[in-house]
């Protein structure tokens, strides 16, 4: 999530508006909105986007024939799709063309789960929860993969997982969790913090898998009142006690901090570190080659020298989403 805001935010600062950008660049309503302030248009059909114009593709990853359609337009195409979502569409590709029929555990209609089945959809399979598995017609002795969507809560896919196991004796799976690091470590925290809260307040948006996942499990770990919000004008005045605060993966800092300070919270804050989350995704090449290529005829971040964008561009590492979308702001 972070590489693709940051994304975003350089194509804004390079390229003249309008940019577009297919679906929702992350499922955030406040980020959507800034860069929609920024001229950036977001469409559901490739074909909204007049020919020549940039186009970026959100990081829920895309269709094959999306991406082919986003090139065929002749703009610059820069694909912002997390690597963690690319490392799913790669084991469908592999085992597919291995013979595989492949268990995906995703929600249905989700953008993730719609661009990784059209990587191999005749071999591939959507089940949502435990009771799906049991429907699955898969001829005996076929070889079967199981995969995820990387947005799920640890104990709906693990509910699934286990009754695939039960069902199959020789399912494959990867030896590494599909699950995004930053959801699930957001997961961990949050049922320590929940279990002891009188009221949890979860920020990000509805058609956001990651954060809808995090108020199931407030709920499961036995908060009693779990509120979630896009933004500090939707937090109740009746808070009192143990209030826990979490967040999406997509929703920028300055959000969290600007809730936290709404709260005004009389006895301070006490901040729950679990882990510390040392990923690094860089920019998607095709931004740093354009970037590289234009800013020696375009002025970005107040027309400062061209030597100097290059230098920010090699600096993303220690720039943050918020930072990013910080310096958009008027």
């Amino acid at each position: 999530m972070e590489k693709a805001i940051k994304a975003l935010a350089w194509m804004v600062r390079v390229f003249e508006p309008p940019v577009y950008c297919y679906h929702e660049i992350v499922h955030n309503a406040v980020v959507v909105e800034q860069f929609r302030a920024q001229g950036v248009h977001f469409v559901d059909h490739i074909d909204e986007v007049p020919p020549g114009r940039p186009i970026m593709l959100s990081a829920h990853g895309s269709a094959p024939e999306v991406v082919a359609a986003a090139r065929a337009r002749g703009g610059v195409v820069i694909d912002a799709v997390c690597p963690l979502v690319t490392k799913v569409h790669h084991e469908v590709k592999v085992r597919s063309a291995k013979g595989y029929t492949i268990i995906y555990v995703g929600h249905e209609g989700h953008e993730e789960a719609v661009g990784t089945m059209a990587v191999a959809p005749s071999r591939v399979k959507l089940v949502e929860r435990r009771s799906d598995v049991a429907k699955l017609d898969i001829p005996l002795g076929e070889p079967i993969a199981l995969l995820t969507q990387t947005t799920l809560s640890q104990e709906e896919c693990m509910d699934v997982i286990d009754a695939a196991k039960e069902r199959y004796e020789d399912l494959w799976l990867p030896n590494r969790s599909d699950l995004c690091f930053a959801t699930t470590n957001r997961q961990g925290a949050l049922k320590a913090v929940a279990a002891q809260s009188d009221a949890v307040i979860v920020i990000g948006s509805q058609n956001s898998s990651n954060t809808v996942a995090l108020e199931k499990v407030a709920r499961a770990s036995g908060c009693k009142r779990v509120i979630r919000i896009n933004g500090v004008e939707e937090l109740p005045e009746d808070l009192s006690g143990v209030v826990g605060v979490t967040a999406g993966a997509s929703a920028p800092e300055a959000l969290v901090r600007a809730v936290i300070e709404k709260l005004n919270p009389r006895e301070g804050v006490s901040e729950l570190v679990m882990t510390v989350e040392a990923e690094y995704f860089p920019p998607p090449p095709e931004l740093r080659e354009s970037v590289r290529a234009l800013s020696s005829l375009i002025g970005l971040m107040n027309a400062c020298p061209t030597s100097d964008y290059r230098a920010a561009l090699d600096e993303d590492r220690n720039q943050s989403a918020a930072d990013a979308l910080q310096l958009l702001s008027p």
